[in-house]
């Protein structure tokens, strides 16, 4: 069968209706509806209620369903689908979160919904599914949804055009404030802190009463953010730009103190940052001792429970308080809320300072009072107008009711009633609809009494909306009634920003002993234990050593000073001296492998103060077999938590002494059998660190260096040598010649067996003094001028009284400056 009908899929026909477009226009202008949609539909809040549209639709499902405050707990799950069937067709997971989240006294200063069962922990544990948890309005939720009914707000059809839903609530307090939101929206995001509904109601009656106040105005009421787990704010600066620009970064810290026991220290923590996970703050403390990146920690423990926070952290009894306390705060106790005050005025988001934002609130309660006040206008009005026709119906009671009887039906006696006593319309299907018995002279008496309610109620509405003042007197009167009833006393003090501390700000400076073993002990003692005594002494004790342990190193520096550790395989480990445990003088030590990371058989040799360090300066080396090497201080800059290599051994050699060097010195190397040459450090070139180095000396057999010393041409200064039996010397240093390098230079000391090996090599001065340890722990402090000073070539003086079996292990030498202080110049040679 034929027909004439074009055919509608007729090739001319689409092209007809195909409109040509540009992809990028396309593009562009359909991600920027999809942008809007999700910035106004879906993550921001509005700045007059502080809800976004899900949290605005679960109150307002609620409310409908009559789930409020004074009824009984409804499931989640039923309180879900209500919201996702007539207002939010998104997942109900979606729903079901923002729901837990309003219901959780840690996320939220004024939680908006009374949850039953588990809605989730600070230690991060999700809530139990809808199926099993119950929920209600919370009774400060009801204050948003006051007079919602008397259109108040507007309202919009909902997504499938049957039902109305509200555009805003009426919000009888600025949430947005109070309660704060987060949101990432496309290419922005929110992060509102919540406050202390009284600071913000007093801010906003202030603003209210001085419009032209300014954002410092407001923060004499508005202190800060008011977290619900309370903790501390750090500093007033960075709340006041927050607030002034509506953008900043709030530092938060936790809330802890010390408890002193008998053996040792805790450091309890009561009081976590705004959105802290506890139970990773737990793990993350526990890695870092664990890793040996917090040093002191004996136990950790969380004692939370339903009374509150309460993690315990024990230290160990030698432990520094102060260092551990700032470890916590640097790494775990402070955290930063980045504060974005992003909310939608007018559809379209715009970031805000604190007055804007209570402007606006504002702005939207004249708005509501304005309309609740018309409404409830027309309300009395009409009633007013109804209670006029009862008292005139009274008056001419007989005739009224004779009307009545007279008339054939109900619309007769209203047409009667309006033609024989005026009365209007509504007036006169009132009177009809009357019973006999509010003819009464009581009824009446009730009726006069309302009337006169109704208009005095006429009379302040009208008073309400012909005057400003009066309409912003009643909004300050309401705000107060809702502070009277919610508002409790802040939660999160103030701290004064003292700066970034630093372990050493909390570290006495003074200067210490560190005493290193051959196990692989170590700790320091303050210097001022070991009272100067005369030459040839025993000593005291200096270490408690284990079976078959010996002490290996000793040198002296200050708690504050940075130091290279080079060791015996050329390795390089930096070490701040603090972190070295404090111990008594017969304690014997913590293992080193908890602050320097050592591998079996490797000891530190030789300790440099990078402090010493200064342009053009060189480190210097040298090693068991004769090897010098020289390399610029600044490629030990940066040195790896498990070390750098300080120099390549050749096999069988080992790094014994390092010196700092200008490039303009000369080297003084000693030998155990008491040969020493002198050359010009220029001779060493300087390579870099992963080398070898040069020949430094010639070694007889059976010989290897002691020591490495530095000096300039006309130096005045001596240098000390001290053997393993307890003798040394002081010889001037100008009675060492120069040579040139790889000689086997001059004698020294004489090193026949009263003397034994040279043990050390240092440059000393008349003011300086000498701290000599044997290797069973005995040690010795004395000052350099006990020591004779003679020639080279000598058997040198008793320096210090070892016991049969026992030797020197090391020398180290500091001086006492002007002022009393000491000055360290630290080495430790073996």
């Amino acid at each position: 069968m034929s027909s004439d009908a074009p055919d509608p899929d007729a090739p001319e026909e689409v092209a007809d209706r195909v409109k040509n477009v540009r992809v990028d226009e396309e593009m562009e202008q359909s991600y920027i509806d999809y942008a809007m949609s999700v910035i106004a539909g879906r993550a921001l809040p509005d700045v007059r209620d502080g809800l976004k549209p899900v949290h605005r639709r679960i109150l307002y499902a609620m409310h409908e369903a009559g789930v409020t405050s004074g009824s009984s707990h409804r499931k989640s799950s039923n309180i879900v689908g209500d919201t996702m069937g007539d207002y939010h067709p998104h997942g109900d997971s979606a729903i079901y979160d923002a729901l837990v989240r309003m219901a959780q006294d840690f996320s939220m200063r004024h939680p908006l919904v009374d949850g039953q069962g588990n809605f989730g922990s600070v230690d991060g544990d999700p809530a139990a599914a809808m199926r099993y948890t119950e929920a209600r309005m919370a009774p400060i939720a009801e204050e948003l949804l006051t007079d919602i009914e008397k259109d108040t707000v507007d309202f919009q059809s909902n997504y499938d055009d049957r039902l109305q839903e509200p555009k805003v609530l009426p919000s009888a307090f600025p949430n947005l404030l109070v309660n704060g939101s987060s949101g990432i929206a496309v290419g922005m995001s929110t992060n509102v802190p919540p406050h202390n509904l009284g600071e913000v109601v007093d801010a906003t009656v202030h603003l209210i009463d001085n419009p032209d106040c300014t954002v410092i105005d407001l923060m004499d009421y508005v202190k800060g953010p008011d977290f619900p787990t309370a903790g501390n704010i750090v500093g007033r600066s960075d709340v006041k730009q927050a607030y002034q620009t509506g953008r900043g970064r709030v530092r938060m810290r936790a809330e802890y103190h010390v408890e002193e026991g008998d053996s040792s220290d805790s450091i309890v923590i009561t009081e976590l940052p705004y959105q802290q996970n506890k139970s990773k703050l737990v793990e993350r403390i526990a890695d870092d001792v664990r890793d040996g990146d917090l040093d002191g920690v004996r136990d950790l423990r969380d004692e939370s429970d339903r009374n509150g926070i309460r993690i315990v952290v024990e230290l160990k009894r030698n432990a520094n308080t102060d260092v551990v306390e700032n470890h916590l705060l640097e790494s775990h106790l402070e955290r930063t809320f980045g504060v974005i005050n992003l909310a939608l005025v007018d559809g379209q988001p715009k970031v805000l300072t604190l007055k804007e934002m209570l402007e606006e609130y504002v702005a939207h309660r004249k708005e509501v009072v304005r309309r609740r006040s018309e409404h409830d206008l027309a309300e009395a009005e009409d009633r007013a107008h109804i209670l006029e026709g009862r008292l005139k119906a009274l008056e001419q009671a007989d005739d009224v009711v004779e009307t009545i009887q007279d008339a054939e039906d109900r619309d007769d006696a209203k047409e009667a009633l309006k033609d024989d006593f005026g009365f209007t319309q509504a007036q006169a299907d009132h009177i009809v609809r009357m019973q006999l018995g509010s003819l009464t002279s009581m009824e009446t008496a009730e009726i006069e009494s309302e009337y006169e309610d109704v208009t005095a109620r006429i009379e302040r509405l009208e008073e309400i909306l012909g005057s400003e003042d009066e309409l912003l007197s009643v909004i300050k009167d309401e705000l107060q009634e809702v502070k009277d009833k919610y508002a409790d006393e802040r939660r999160t003090s103030f701290i004064e920003d003292t700066g970034t501390v630093t372990d050493e700000d909390l570290i006495p400076e003074e200067d210490v002993v560190v005493v290193l073993t051959e196990s692989d002990y170590i700790k320091r003692v303050p210097a001022d234990t070991f009272d100067a005594q005369h030459r040839g002494g025993k000593g005291i004790i200096g270490t408690d050593l284990k079976d078959e342990d010996r002490v290996s190193a000793v040198f002296t520096a200050s708690t504050h000073d940075y130091l290279l550790c080079f060791t015996n395989q050329g390795q390089v480990y930096q070490l701040k001296t603090y972190e070295i445990p404090e111990m008594s003088r017969t304690a014997r030590g913590t293992s080193a492998v908890n602050i320097l990371d050592l591998d079996d058989g490797e000891e530190v040799t030789s300790i440099v103060n990078t402090d010493d360090f200064g342009d053009g300066e060189y480190l210097t080396m040298v090693t068991k077999n004769g090897i010098a090497k020289r390399t610029p201080a600044t490629e030990y800059e940066d040195v790896l938590s498990t070390g750098i290599i300080g120099i390549r051994l050749n096999d069988g050699d080992e790094l014994v002494d390092v010196e700092v060097t200008d490039g303009k010195m000369d080297l003084v190397i000693g030998t155990e059998h008491g040969m020493t040459i002198r050359f010009d450090e220029a001779e060493v070139r300087s390579t870099s660190r992963a080398t070898k180095g040069v020949n430094g000396v010639k070694l007889r057999d059976g010989d290897h260096v002691a020591g490495l010393a530095a000096t300039y041409e006309n130096d005045d200064r001596s240098l000390l040598t001290v053997t393993r039996n307890g003798y040394g010397k002081r010889t001037l240093v100008t009675e060492y010649r120069p040579q040139s390098r790889y000689g086997y230079g001059l004698v020294d000391i004489k090193t026949e067996e009263r003397n034994g090996n040279v043990v050390s090599i240092e440059t000393v001065t008349e003011d300086d003094d000498v701290v000599a340890m044997s290797a069973e722990g005995q040690i010795i402090r004395l000052p350099v001028d006990e020591i004779s000073t003679v020639g080279r070539n000598t058997k040198g003086v008793k320096v210090m009284g070892v016991e049969e079996g026992d030797e020197v292990a090391d020398v180290s030498v500091y001086r006492p400056s002007e002022d009393g202080e000491e000055e360290d110049e630290s080495e430790a040679d073996e």
